[in-house]
């Protein structure tokens, strides 16, 4: 769990990214969770924009990406979610204690 110092910190590192997926009318897949799981690997940070043809709401969308893939939440504002996942391979965000 990240703990509200942290969340601050990833907030305004995610502050300046774009939306690398987006999640329409089918909803959250299992192709789209093995996509997010890459990306958060190799990025740790990523932004999902939900789109308004999406059936479902935008914080049970986050919560079954976060789950799917094992990554914290640090956001969701407006229509963007923002997750983040500690790298194994390729870690760049040092996390304030």
């Amino acid at each position: 769990m990240l703990t509200g110092k942290q969340k601050r910190f990833l907030r305004a590192k995610a502050h300046h990214l774009k939306p690398i997926f987006q999640v329409g009318k089918g909803g959250v897949g299992e192709n789209m969770i093995k996509q997010i799981i890459d990306a958060l690997e190799a990025r740790e940070l990523i932004k999902v924009s939900v789109l308004q043809n999406c059936e479902e709401d935008k914080d049970t969308v986050a919560t079954q990406l976060a789950n799917g893939a094992g990554a914290d939440i640090v956001q969701t504002i407006g229509n963007t979610i923002v997750l983040y996942k500690e790298s194994k391979e390729n870690k760049q965000i040092i996390l304030p204690r």
